[in-house]
């Protein structure tokens, strides 16, 4: 093999290594954003008009990120401690576009102060573009993990 084709064969595997890093990394960021009550910081994950399509609610833009970060529920969550754990994602790359697929389990402090308990579990499917300003979040589907197809079917293929 001729020096040029071993040179870019190599730069196309440190570019697949260096794109999975930033997308597990965007994902891992996410729950310290949202935990910390970081509005801007979360919203920023998303590409301007991304969506976040949860059970509870579907967020449009980064403007309905803010809103669900500043949402009372949310806030109550913040109060009451809580942390949002992300599993490590599974990622498909194909050129500018990648699909991560994750668990995540919600973790909130208990009454007594002491002992922290899953309040849910939950498949998501991340729907990822590389941008100017590196990869972002074109969509995010989210469902909780309750015995039923819809979210086993994110988790898949």
């Amino acid at each position: 093999m001729r020096n040029d084709a071993r040179m870019a064969q190599l730069e196309a595997r440190l570019q697949m290594l260096e794109d999975r890093l930033a997308i597990s990394d965007l994902i891992a960021s996410y729950g310290p954003l949202v935990d910390a009550g970081d509005a801007a910081g979360t919203a920023a994950l998303w590409t301007e008009d991304g969506t976040y399509d949860v059970d509870t609610g579907v967020y449009e833009g980064r403007r309905g990120i803010v809103e669900m970060v500043q949402s009372p529920e949310h806030q109550d969550l913040l109060g009451r401690g809580c942390a949002h754990l992300t599993t490590t994602p599974r990622i498909e790359l194909e050129g500018d576009t990648a699909v991560a697929v994750c668990h995540s389990q919600l973790v909130v402090r208990r009454d007594d102060g002491r002992s922290f308990s899953v309040a849910r579990t939950t498949a998501h499917r991340w729907e990822l573009v590389r941008t100017t300003d590196g990869w972002r979040v074109a969509r995010r589907t989210s469902r909780l993990l309750d015995g039923g197809e819809t979210a086993r079917s994110l988790l898949g293929g």
